[in-house]
């Protein structure tokens, strides 16, 4: 049996919720999913994919279970072959007045709302979203749905770039290598040089610092 780049089984996610939404009547399918919930550092971004049934695309998956490349090729591919898509964000400051949870499901209302053609029905991982439009919330939709696991690609790949951007802004914290997330390297430069303005204050690493960081850094 042949494994994915990413370490994940090579077999297609098959297009069942998607089908059953066309049976139903609804044409324009949009999927979409959130990236960096976990996070530290900087917004939660989410993206919102219709995909174009006649341009498929062989690979899609949860991101996770890919590769950096290969999330890469499919990011360019999903640009190029859907019939919509969009990226959107809630950042640090909107975290922590509204939570996590609250502002992943603005994000993706934002990433929704930005799609042309509108689209007439919703495939979310896991979450419902404050748009009248029909919508499914599905459990580990990234890899039940095509069109989830497009968006959860995007977003990811839409936030890692921006991580890489942020590190050479701040390269005491390594965000290029961890991506925010609380890992020992992360949680000592924290320590050492204490939180810059784009990190989530609310989160607990984060909020339980000192005021003054050891080495006296002012960011």
């Amino acid at each position: 049996m042949r494994v994915a780049a990413g370490g994940a089984k090579d077999n297609p996610i098959r297009s069942t919720y998607e089908q059953a939404a066309r049976k139903r009547g609804y044409a324009c399918i949009a999927g979409a999913d959130e990236a960096g919930r976990g996070s530290l550092f900087g917004p939660v971004f989410a993206a919102a994919v219709i995909l174009d049934q006649a341009s498929p695309i062989r690979g899609l998956r949860d991101s996770k279970q890919l590769t950096p490349e290969r999330r890469a090729v499919l990011a360019e591919r999903i640009r190029e072959r859907a019939v919509a898509w969009a990226v959107a964000t809630a950042d640090a400051s909107e975290i922590d007045a509204i939570n996590i949870y609250q502002a992943s499901r603005l994000a993706i209302k934002r990433a929704i709302s930005m799609l042309r053609p509108a689209p007439d029905y919703l495939l979310v991982d896991a979450l419902q979203i404050d748009l009248d439009i029909p919508q499914e919330g599905i459990i580990h939709g990234d890899a039940l749905s095509p069109s989830i696991a497009a968006a959860s690609i995007l977003a990811k790949v839409d936030r890692d770039a921006c991580l890489c951007d942020w590190d050479q802004q701040f390269p005491q914290y390594g965000l290029a290598r961890h991506k925010g997330y609380p890992t020992p390297e992360h949680l000592a430069a924290l320590a050492q040089h204490g939180p810059t303005p784009y990190h989530r204050m609310s989160y607990a690493p984060v909020r339980q610092l000192p005021l003054f960081p050891p080495d006296g850094a002012s960011l």
